[in-house]
């Protein structure tokens, strides 16, 4: 299992902010491999909000005590004192990020964002671009540099923005059809990131023309087929660098590039240093 989280001033004991409209508290993310189960279970709930992001496989949540599975392409929000209960299993090779915040403006500033107070499962789509302000916020929770506490709400409020936007589409007939193909696609590429895939080959196998798969598929990740598949890569790339001690040329090969010295370019390309240097870089910050 991988797991990244980071708190404000180190703690993890839940608070309720009440100088602040809106302000993040933790955040974090865990991706479950091998790891058969992972249980959360607060009865009482929490004194925050709490907003997940499902980016890949599914998770079980339970509202009210009754079950619902939850797939990649949704978000899940909690409010205060609500009972949290949900699994994410193994099996499923679960990947989710999330986020606490609270503050004394939430209900207003989420119903701003079209999210209303009976709402708990929000269709959001998958998109890199989610999983880039998670990860933007764990950093700036973990550094806290110069006027990151703003920071964060704005990384938050980019979040909300995105999903408002979808909120509003409210798609309907055609878009669902769109929308299913494409999460299906984005599940695929999460399962089989590191094998040969060919786009022109899953579009024909799913009936689709080659040019509408990679239209309607930059439509709603906001990237191409092509790209996404690359990120996909270099993300897991950057997390067995930093947290294995697998050599370049392994890692090379676990995320599906036979060629080191290809994988070092392309690393390089997307993340601005090589694999080494990027390594180094960890070590000398830890």
């Amino acid at each position: 299992m991988y797991t990244d989280s980071a708190y404000w001033h180190h703690t993890r004991v839940d608070f309720k902010d009440k100088k602040h409209p809106l302000f993040v508290g933790s955040c974090g993310t865990y991706h479950l491999f091998s790891k058969y189960k992972l249980p959360t279970h607060r009865p009482r709930g929490r004194l925050d909000y709490q907003l997940l992001y499902i980016a890949s496989g599914k998770a079980h949540f339970y509202f009210n005590g009754q079950e619902e599975i939850i797939s990649a392409g949704y978000m899940v929000l909690y409010r205060p004192k609500e009972e949290q209960r949900y699994f994410y299993y193994g099996t499923d090779q679960t990947e989710v990020y999330w986020v606490h915040f609270t503050g004394y403006d939430v209900k207003n500033i989420l119903r701003k964002y079209g999210i209303k107070d009976d709402m708990h499962v929000i269709y959001t789509g998958t998109s890199l671009e989610y999983k880039r302000l998670f990860l933007a916020m764990i950093q700036e929770l973990k550094l806290c540099k110069e006027d990151y506490e703003e920071l964060l709400v704005n990384y938050l409020r980019q979040l909300l923005i995105m999903i408002h936007r979808l909120v509003i589409i409210k798609p309907k007939g055609k878009n669902i059809f769109i929308m299913n193909e494409i999460d299906t696609a984005v599940q695929y590429f999460h399962s089989n990131y590191n094998k040969p895939i060919s786009i022109e080959e899953y579009a024909a196998t799913h009936n689709m023309s080659v040019s509408w798969f990679i239209r309607s598929f930059k439509e709603y990740t906001n990237t191409t087929p092509t790209q996404y598949i690359l990120s996909l890569r270099i993300s897991n790339a950057r997390t067995l660098l930093e947290n294995t001690s697998c050599n370049i040329s392994e890692i090379s090969n676990i995320v599906g590039y036979d060629n080191p010295l290809y994988f070092s370019r392309l690393f390089k390309k997307q993340c601005g240093m090589s694999p080494s240097e990027f390594r180094k870089n960890i070590a000398e910050r830890n």
